[in-house]
């Protein structure tokens, strides 16, 4: 007869199920909010302040009719003494001062009220950004980026942060010969052999160490597990590496995840169960654990044994 459940156990149950189905929706979308707050704040909103200060010293300059002069450009007599009266401070400034702080403060409640002119600025750091790209990409602009780049690395606290920062954003936005490297991912025997590590593949090695190896080598970056970004960078044999038919994002989420999010197509099927591990008590486990007990004596014999005859030497 199958034993009842209470009501905290099914409770806690259906409890952490759910949690498993609602959290990782809650996670996204709180990270697609929070990357959306840090845009709007660090890159659009400097920008849309420009572009306000811009469209104001435009308007100021043309001095368009009555006709033409949007809402938020007016200014009447009483909102101007109103204003005065609110703000003190205001009191011994000329009219004119007043007039355009009270026009920046009404053209930013307009701008605000308006989503589609919100999103100008994240257009306008697009475009910069794709500008910067295509400027780099000329003659003229690589010179003037390397000799700005050493500039830069001259600056006593920033020679130390640059120089790491860049390399990792050159390993993860690079062009599309290194992009293509970073997304193989290879099996090695790491750290020893018989144990099969998953890695990416970044490029060759130096030239000092083939020259040592005497063979073709590769490097390897094998990422740790739950933080992907670091790990260990390791030199092995070309003909040492296996590469996966897996893809990059597959590779990282079975290492975030400590081998537990296994790509779809390389997973095994439901009906076959995990053999049971040396020593535990089901099956032949026991005599598996002997085996393994005798190897072990074995082994310390034939140590004790060199060591003796290294004495006697």
């Amino acid at each position: 007869m199958a034993e009842k459940k209470s009501f905290i156990a099914d409770f806690r149950t259906f409890f952490l199920r759910g949690l498993g189905i609602v959290l990782p929706s809650i996670l996204t979308l709180a990270l697609l909010f929070w990357a959306y707050r840090f845009l709007q704040q660090n890159v659009a909103n400097p920008i849309n302040n420009l572009v306000r200060q811009g469209v104001l010293l435009a308007y100021d300059r043309i001095d368009p009719g009555d006709q033409w002069r949007p809402e938020w450009y007016k200014v009447d007599a009483e909102e101007l003494a109103d204003h005065r009266a609110a703000n003190p401070r205001t009191r011994s400034l000329e009219d004119e001062e007043v007039v355009r702080v009270i026009r920046r403060s009404d053209f930013r409640q307009y701008w605000e009220t308006h989503i589609w002119l919100e999103a100008i600025g994240v257009v306008i750091a697009v475009v910069l950004v794709y500008l910067a790209g295509v400027f780099v990409g000329n003659y003229l602009g690589r010179r003037l980026y390397v000799r700005a780049e050493r500039l830069i690395t001259r600056v006593p606290v920033i020679k130390q942060v640059y120089p790491s920062v860049k390399q990792i954003v050159d390993f993860l936005l690079g062009d599309g010969n290194r992009k293509l490297d970073a997304d193989r991912v290879v099996l090695v025997e790491y750290p020893r052999k018989g144990i099969w590590t998953v890695g990416l593949l970044t490029g060759s090695t130096m030239r000092a160490i083939e020259r040592i190896a005497a063979v073709e080598c590769v490097t390897v970056f094998i990422p740790s597990s739950p933080t992907p970004f670091t790990g260990y960078t390791i030199t092995v044999p070309r003909a040492d590496v296996v590469e996966l038919p897996i893809s990059l994002d597959e590779a990282l989420k079975f290492v975030i995840s400590g081998g537990v999010l296994i790509p779809p197509a390389q997973a095994i099927t439901a009906g076959r169960e995990p053999r049971p591990l040396t020593g535990q008590s089901d099956g032949n486990g026991g005599a598996a654990a002997a085996d393994l007990a005798d190897r072990g004596g074995e082994a310390m014999m034939e140590r004790k044994e060199s060591r003796n005859e290294g004495d006697r030497a």
